[in-house]
């Protein structure tokens, strides 16, 4: 090698390492403008700002390092990306306090005491909302280069997912956001198969003034799920002669017939459920302007003091049941419904939804942007068709306040909100929400206590107007609901402790396939909780989970009075890179008399004539990470191993419902890959 190639090769390694060294500390800077500030969220979110020579506005294709951010909608508080592999469930949007029945995708339930908390209009169907994109959830990123991340599960009987992720700022001060998941399930009966599509778009940006911001969101969700009803005789799982449920014949759908094509998600029994949300929220800054001069470089900052804020959020909802093989003696023998053989059922709630909100901010302290009171008035306009023919307009006026404070020592944290529905179509609706967090010490841990009442118009599927075949329909009284709580968490010592306790009067549920009811009396439920990680040895932990309800007299409310969770893991880090977990993972819930479903309404159901004791729920799991990529491999419902004589085998289902049964021995292998552009 000759002497100018030597220099060049020189020259060229002192620019590669001045490039590393401007874009991490360039990182270093976005990273302290994020955390103080650089990224508002909608009026919650400090909104410092840094000069021109920010970190993002500057990519070396060299560097292999990323900071990256995100804030929930509507938050304060900065998150980073989970890396972990020991919680299966954070990847998979199916929680393990929900069951389903029997087929992932299908209409699922909490097994604990969960009411509806939310004031104002609600169309009444929430069966699919664990597997759906929702505002609640969604993310606003901030991140020094493009981030992606593909994730692809498949399961037994050809159950998959699909789950791609793409975020980048183009600038320092506007980011987007790409994600979009599918969900396959063709199910172990007939007429089973569920598909749900997910789509989500965001973007953030700011100007450079930091004076104007923006946050738009865009969320799509299809649901379709088939409904069989239930097994006709679900005793004949006991005596198979191929081992194989898809022998069994359903309550609903085409009698004889029996397609497990894990390509086909033609629903021709069962819901067809979309949605789509549109939110633009913008907002403009009065305040006050500074800088920060360093050695080289001057950061300009502004502080807000005032806000003028304008939500637009435009929502259109579809509900539709319909069934193109109907047979009235099935309908008659196992709902008591009045069906005309070859007659096709159709029952279809179509909304429109349309809100601006005006919002006035203020911040009391121009050094604390996370502190702020809140005042907003707005309209609601709403369009309901019910079937392809009938519609009605309605409207809603109601005011909000809201006041947090995230104390700049971290110390406290409070928040406090109220809504009420003036005028309108649930005029007297009305939500009041007030929570605060204290640091007890950095040994000790966090306390937070909190207060909640909702005082809500039952759901528009119990009103006269919807379409979908309600036999008692009337205009029930508002329900109201009281929940006070109280969590302490120990991050040292992995300790978390919670307590709920519920009063709830003027109760609305249903109690069989086509009729509701409302329980005038006031009853009251307590939740206790508690999760903790216990070292057994080197590499083994032990995470246990455990849950306590109870309810006072005799209320229309069925869950279990006992739930825990247990996962045993042989875990670490080996090998420099690869990560380890392995082991057993056991839940289990005490015996009760659980709801039953009804297809057509979408609802479950109280009812009190059948106890389900169920085996506990046990699966083996190996997962790995190794750098960016994460694998994992699930034996599942281990606990149907049958040893009687002549029948060994994984027959012993579980029950989710009456004539409901959970899948036998399933496998699951799934990969998450991120990736940094």
């Amino acid at each position: 090698m000759n002497r100018s190639s030597c220099i060049r090769y020189l020259l060229f390694f002192l620019l590669l390492c001045g490039n590393l060294i401007l874009v991490n500390a360039q990182g270093i800077q976005q990273l302290s403008n994020f955390q103080n500030g650089s990224f508002g969220s909608g009026g919650r979110g400090p909104t410092g700002s840094g000069s021109k020579k920010d970190s993002l506005q500057k990519r070396d294709r060299f560097a292999d390092s990323i900071t990256i951010f995100y804030r929930y909608f509507d938050s304060t508080r900065n998150r980073t990306i989970d890396s972990s592999i020991n919680d299966f469930t954070t990847r998979f949007p199916m929680p393990y306090t929900y069951h389903h029945l029997g087929n992932y995708g299908t209409a699922a339930q909490s097994l604990l005491f969960n009411p509806l908390m939310k004031a104002g209009f609600d169309a009444g169907f929430h069966q699919y909302d664990i597997y759906q994109f929702s505002l609640a959830n969604t993310k606003f990123y901030q991140t020094t280069r493009p981030y992606t991340e593909l994730a692809y599960a498949l399961g037994s009987k050809a159950e998959q997912l699909i789950d791609l992720k793409h975020t980048q700022n183009r600038k320092t001060n506007f980011n987007f956001s790409i994600e979009y998941r599918f969900s396959n399930a063709p199910g172990f009966l007939k007429n089973q198969n569920v598909s749900h599509n997910n789509f989500r778009f965001t973007s953030h940006y700011q100007t450079n003034n930091r004076r104007y911001e923006f946050f738009l969101v865009l969320l799509s969700n299809k649901a379709a799920s088939s409904e069989n009803g239930g097994l006709v005789n679900i005793k004949q799982l006991d005596s198979l002669a191929l081992n194989n449920p898809y022998e069994l014949e359903t309550r609903m759908g085409k009698v004889g017939a029996a397609n497990s094509n894990p390509f086909n998600t033609t629903v021709t029994t069962g819901n067809i459920y979309r949605e789509t949300d549109f939110l633009y929220r913008h907002h403009y800054d009065f305040g006050k302007k500074d800088s920060i001069v360093t050695d080289s470089v001057t950061y300009k900052i502004f502080y807000p003091r005032f806000r003028i804020e304008h939500d637009l959020k435009i929502t259109q909802q579809e509900f539709q049941f319909f069934d193109n093989n109907v047979d009235s003696g099935r309908y008659k023998t196992y709902f008591n419904y009045n069906a005309v053989t070859g007659v096709n059922i159709t029952n279809r709630d179509k909304w429109t939804n349309i809100q601006n909100v005006f919002s006035l901010l203020t911040f009391p302290d121009k050094n604390n942007q996370s502190q702020f009171f809140k005042a907003s008035i707005a309209l609601q306009n709403l369009k309901g068709q019910f079937d392809t023919v009938n519609t009605s307009n309605f409207y809603n006026v109601y005011t909000a306040a809201e006041y947090r404070n995230r104390t700049k020592n971290l110390v406290w944290d409070i928040e406090a909100n109220g809504k009420f529905y003036i005028n309108g179509l649930n005029a007297g609706d009305y939500s009041i929400n007030g929570n605060m967090k204290r640091l007890l010490g950095k040994k000790i841990g966090y306390l937070t206590i909190g207060f909640q009442n909702v005082n809500r118009s039952p759901s528009f599927i119990l009103d006269p107007l919807s379409s979908f075949p309600l036999k008692n329909k009337q205009n029930f009284s508002k329900e109201n609901t009281i929940r006070l709580f109280v969590n302490y968490e120990n991050p040292k010592k992995r300790f978390k402790f919670g307590a709920e306790y519920f009063a709830v009067n003027n109760f609305m549920y249903f109690d069989s396939f086509y009729t509701a009811r409302q329980e005038a009396s006031l009853f009251n439920v307590l939740h206790l909780s508690a999760e903790k990680v216990f070292k057994l040895a080197k590499n083994w932990n032990w995470y246990a989970e455990v849950h306590f309800q109870q309810t006072t007299g005799n209320p229309p409310v069925n869950i279990p009075f006992f739930l825990t969770r247990n996962r045993i893991a042989f875990e670490g880090n080996f090998y420099t890179n690869l990560f380890i977990s392995t082991g057993f993972e056991v839940r289990y819930h005490s015996g009760y008399m659980a709801d039953n479903y009804s297809p057509q309404m979408g609802q479950y159901f109280y009812q009190n004539t059948n106890t389900i004791n169920n085996r506990p729920d046990v699966n083996a799991f190996l997962h790995f990470r190794i750098k960016s990529f994460k694998g994992f491999l699930r034996v599942e419902n281990l606990n149907t191993l049958n040893l009687e004589a002549g029948n060994i085998g994984f027959t012993k289902r579980n029950l989710m419902a009456n004539e409901y049964v959970a899948p036998g021995l399933m496998m699951r292998f799934g990969v998450w890959w991120n990736f940094i552009n």
